[in-house]
């Protein structure tokens, strides 16, 4: 490990000493250091996260919503808002976001969507305990959370954000707006993606009066390690740093080559490119700075264009579709590494085109996997019930006993407590078949599954 990394980290890896403060009852540097990020992120106040984003997600979840009460939040959230549900004891209420079958992506949710979620519940006479979003998705998309959270707020109703991919957003004029900025009372940030801090490390923020300090403290305490590793804090400070030395300039280049490539990839044949156009919701933005891609019309599945750019042309993508790959422009990004990546998309273009044997049927148009929802024990019930494993053709109409999520991005297909439909296992031995790794599945050649005992 020392002929790796150097002996300097182990140097560094130090336990709590009284000069390195508490992470969970800050009064010295790391208080400094959270207030020197909120300051600069625009919230009330910043909490350091060393469990990553999926530790804030779980923790926004637990400090606003109890046992029984409703979270409303889009199918397509990541696999943390589920082990939130779980952890909470909090019943989901599902948005549905807009799906491009064409592209087998799901996009943002309407400010629309969110009010008429929030109205069929008041009809049951239930009010939301919060509002989860993702704002942007994986792939860039970005909803509404302006609009949103105004709608939301006059409910009281809290809006958390899952800003995992947007961390950047507020250093360039042509970046979306933040959440905060929008109105948002929890943003939860992955500042090691577009940042530069190290993995696993994370920042919540914080604004308005809707949310308990304490309790969002309380979250973090029970949920994050009591012995925090100090290269992911410092990493998470330096990160800030970075930043306030030319907060308005910092991602020039980055924007300038993200430009530049998305203009030359445009000139590829069979090759497109994803843009708000592809939506019909009227997302507000997209991020300049993820590009992702279509091979479908090369008549290849974005798995085995991966594996044709990655182990050819040493090109890795951020997320990998069954129909397209996206990638990720960031402050390390070097004109040498969009210029392979051009050059490799240009070499799927020469060597493929629509008349090979497609890896699945152009005219089907896509399984929507959102569809066809039934949930007949929530999330934490069905967490902690009795399970038995059968085979995958016996599990039609079972209620599921495990989390199945193609992985990446980490957005489950099938949770624990709902209703196993045809459409869902279709789904999941499609990707399978093409190549995405299923996450949480007990057996992952998915000949049999987990049931729950009712």
């Amino acid at each position: 490990m020392s002929k790796v990394t150097g002996m300097e980290t182990f140097l560094h890896d130090l336990p709590e000493l009284p000069e390195l403060d508490d992470l969970f009852s800050p009064k010295g540097v790391i208080l400094d250091a959270q207030m020197q990020a909120a300051k600069l992120f625009g919230a009330s106040q910043t909490w350091f996260l060393v469990g990553g984003t999926t530790c804030g997600i779980q923790a926004s979840i637990m400090a606003t919503c109890s046992p029984g009460e409703t979270l409303i939040l889009p199918r397509n959230s990541h696999i943390s808002a589920t082990s939130g549900l779980i952890l909470s004891g909090a019943i989901p209420k599902y948005i549905m976001p807009e799906y491009n079958s064409h592209w087998d992506i799901a996009g943002g949710v309407a400010p629309s969507q969110v009010e008429r979620a929030a109205k069929e519940l008041e009809e049951e006479g239930i009010t939301a305990a919060a509002v989860l979003v993702a704002s942007p998705t994986y792939h860039g998309i970005c909803s509404n959370v302006s609009e949103i959270t105004k709608l939301c707020h006059s409910r009281n109703i809290p809006v958390i954000v899952d800003e995992a991919h947007g961390a950047h957003f507020g250093f360039h004029t042509k970046f979306p707006s933040t959440a905060l900025e929008q109105g948002a009372d929890l943003a939860v940030q992955s500042t090691h993606k577009v940042l530069c801090s190290l993995t696993q490390s994370s920042m919540l923020h914080m604004s308005g009066n809707l949310i308990d300090r304490e309790r969002m403290s309380g979250c973090l305490r029970t949920l994050q390690s009591s012995s925090p590793s100090y290269l992911l804090l410092a990493s998470l400070d330096a990160a800030r740093a970075q930043l306030s030395d030319n907060p308005e300039t910092i991602f020039n280049q980055a924007m300038d080559l993200s430009l530049e490539t998305c203009h030359q990839i445009r000139a590829v044949p069979g090759v497109s490119v994803l843009d708000l156009a592809n939506f019909t919701s009227g997302f507000p933005s997209i991020d300049p700075l993820r590009i992702t891609l279509g091979v479908s019309q090369l008549g290849i599945s974005g798995y085995a264009a991966d594996e044709i750019l990655c182990g050819e042309r040493h090109v890795i993508p951020e997320l990998v579709g069954s129909r397209s790959l996206t990638f990720a422009i960031n402050l390390g990004t070097r004109r040498e590494d969009v210029q392979r990546l051009v050059s490799g998309i240009k070499f799927l273009s020469e060597n493929f085109s629509k008349e090979n044997e497609l890896e699945f049927n152009m005219e089907d148009g896509g399984c929507e996997p959102f569809s066809s929802i039934t949930m007949r024990m929530s999330p934490r019930e069905a967490f902690f019930a009795k399970k038995r494993k059968v085979d995958i053709g016996e599990s039609l109409g079972q209620i599921c006993g495990e989390l199945l999520c193609p992985y990446p991005p980490g957005i489950p297909l099938l949770v624990p407590g709902e209703v196993i439909t045809e459409e869902a296992i279709r789904y999941l031995l499609d990707v399978r078949r093409m190549g995405a790794e299923i996450s949480g599945a007990s057996d992952h050649q998915l000949s049999s599954m987990l049931v729950c005992n009712v």
